[in-house]
């Protein structure tokens, strides 16, 4: 094999790595590096070139990496939430305000219909009280 080609698998194998420590922590890079310190504290522990406490101090790291990974997710996932239902209740706000005024608008409508009903009769009956009154005194 040559000292090309030997590169080549090297380099594709490092993405490839990176690749899988990157795609498991969701994407964060500081908890990525944090979960491939733990596992070759690991590696290292398993061959006896670290110490327990140094593996046990990596996977903590890893942990509260991806802890911090989560609680940023349901923070975005919050603010996506808050963001949907403000959405939701401006369209309940806007449609409440429409009827309202359509409301108004019927109600103000009947009521003028009413007053001129009114009006009209209250000038007919007006008008046959005058004639009667005026009958009797001797006018139309």
């Amino acid at each position: 094999m040559s000292s090309s080609r030997l590169w080549q698998i090297v380099g594709g194998a490092t993405v490839l790595g990176g690749g899988y420590y990157l795609y498991n922590a969701g994407g964060s890079p500081k908890a990525a590096e944090k979960r491939f310190e733990a596992d070759l504290s690991k590696a290292g522990q398993s061959m006896g070139v670290t110490s327990k406490t140094k593996e046990t101090q990596k996977v903590a790291e890893s942990s509260i990496a991806d802890a911090g990974k989560k609680i940023d997710d349901f923070v975005k996932d919050a603010k996506t939430t808050t963001s949907n239902i403000d959405k939701k209740l401006e369209g309940y706000r806007a449609q409440a305000e429409k009827t309202i005024e359509s409301n108004l608008k019927e109600g103000r409508t009947e009521a003028n219909k009413a007053i001129d009903s009114f009006d009209k009769k209250v000038t007919e009956e007006a008008a046959k009280a005058k004639s009667t009154v005026g009958g009797w005194f001797g006018g139309k």
